[in-house]
């Protein structure tokens, strides 16, 4: 084993960052094991330095990132500060300064992985970013080396927890989305700010993440349809559970039919209570990767929290560090397909859709026109009605999102429609 250490700079200390210092202080023998020489945190950049950090030497403590990756004997800088900037600079300036990154950080490399990737190969450096996707659940090197020999075609998955907390919360008690939202935040599942994770930013992160490495082409968020699950009622929950359903807020990566685009979305879906994903309960993750040798492979557990992503976070680190001591690099950006990213309004889907209708003869005739003109197929429906007021739920076929859209502007035309009471895909069947 090499006694001279290897150093690891640590850019941030909160929730993760912490976690990850107590690990590395606690576990520091079977570490070095692991790896065949001991690793030393050499720094830990902060923006509140007067806070008390437990178990870490408050002489490692700077509120100077800049000079922390620039220092030239630093191998790993493990950053997970988040944001745009100023990680952005200090990744590429620790690639300049011999550093390696691992890094959790989901937004960024979903906005400029490319270009982050191209430093670290120019400089001949690793980037890990294991703890961006879901936490401790394997996922990112799973799809990058283990499945780096096959062919994917989907990955379609529940990978926000705050989010699938709330919908679990509406669909086991009956509470609203407020409700579950209080609940989420007083046990610490939400932040104090929840937009990010409630209106899908946090999830189609990561979806475009899991495209890209999936299907080796560049995807960024913005091409990710996003839709949140702040407008999802108890209606809703319930009509779903008419249906022998459940919604989950699910992230969907599809390679086409015909290979030649993929697609990327997150939206809330109606998915059957017999499939895998409906039972996946609170905070928990769960993805589904389809290939075509291996067939249907699953990954679950804990998305969030200090200690799941940490341990994501030292994994990539044993790994980083080993590659640092063989004078080797793993596994870069693979976007050698270039395959572009079809709009939502040609991806094929199902919908529920339920109308506020007039309860009288001639009604669903209307109703079924509307969907023949528009070229979408319906599967079920049923209609109740009492006192001049009804109500219809309609299942419809798969057809292009475009089409249904089309359909409920149509639909809202009719003057014996009163109202569309909710819309949402349905999956997995």
């Amino acid at each position: 084993m090499r006694t001279r250490p290897l150093k690891v700079a640590l850019l941030g200390c909160g929730v993760v960052g912490s976690e990850v210092a107590r690990i590395m202080t606690t576990h520091a023998d079977d570490l070095a094991a692991r790896i065949g020489a001991p690793v030393e945190l050499a720094g830990v950049a902060v923006r509140r330095p007067s806070k008390v950090r437990e178990g870490i030497d408050p002489a490692l403590i700077t509120t100077d990132a800049t000079a922390l990756v620039q220092r030239g004997d630093i191998d790993v800088v493990v950053e997970v500060i988040g944001g745009i900037e100023p990680a952005r600079t200090l990744i590429t300036t620790a690639f300049e300064n011999g550093a390696s990154v691992v890094s959790a950080n989901k937004a960024l490399l979903a906005e400029d992985g490319a270009a982050l990737h191209a430093a670290a190969e120019k400089y001949g450096r690793d980037l890990y970013y294991e703890a961006a996707v879901a936490g401790a659940i394997p996922l990112v090197r799973p799809l990058r080396e283990s499945l780096a020999g096959d062919k994917v075609n989907r990955v379609l998955g529940i990978v926000n927890g705050t989010t699938n907390f709330i919908l679990d919360k509406m669909d086991t008690s009956g509470a609203g989305y407020s409700e579950a939202l209080d609940e989420a935040t007083a046990l610490g599942y939400a932040e104090a700010d929840p937009t990010a994770d409630v209106e899908g930013f946090d999830a189609a992160a990561k979806a475009a993440i899991l495209a890209g490495i999936a299907f080796h082409t560049r995807v960024k968020i913005g091409d990710v349809h996003r839709e949140g699950v702040t407008e999802v009622t108890a209606a809703d929950i319930a009509s779903a559970r008419g249906m022998g359903c459940t919604v989950k807020l699910l992230a969907i990566c599809e390679r086409a039919a015909d290979g030649a685009s993929v697609t990327a979305r997150v939206h809330p879906a109606m998915i059957p209570l017999s499939h895998p994903l409906a039972s996946v309960r609170e905070a928990y993750n769960a993805v589904f990767v389809e290939a075509e040798a291996a067939g249907q492979l699953m990954f679950y557990g804990p998305g969030a929290g200090g200690s799941p992503t940490a341990s994501a976070v030292l994994g990539d680190l044993v790994a980083v560090c080993r590659n640092k001591l063989g004078e080797a690099t793993g596994p870069g950006e693979s976007a050698y397909t270039r395959l572009p990213v079809s709009p939502m309004g040609e991806v094929v889907t199902r919908y529920h859709i339920s109308l506020d209708v007039a309860d009288k003869p001639g009604v669903l005739a209307q109703v079924a026109t509307v969907f023949a003109e528009q070229g979408v197929s319906i599967d079920t429906v049923r209609q109740q009605g009492k006192d001049g007021e009804a109500s219809l739920v309609v299942v419809t076929h798969r057809a292009p999102d475009a089409a249904l859209s089309g359909t409920v502007e149509a639909l809202r035309k009719l003057d014996t429609v009163r109202g569309v009471a909710s819309i949402m895909r349905v999956e997995g069947e």
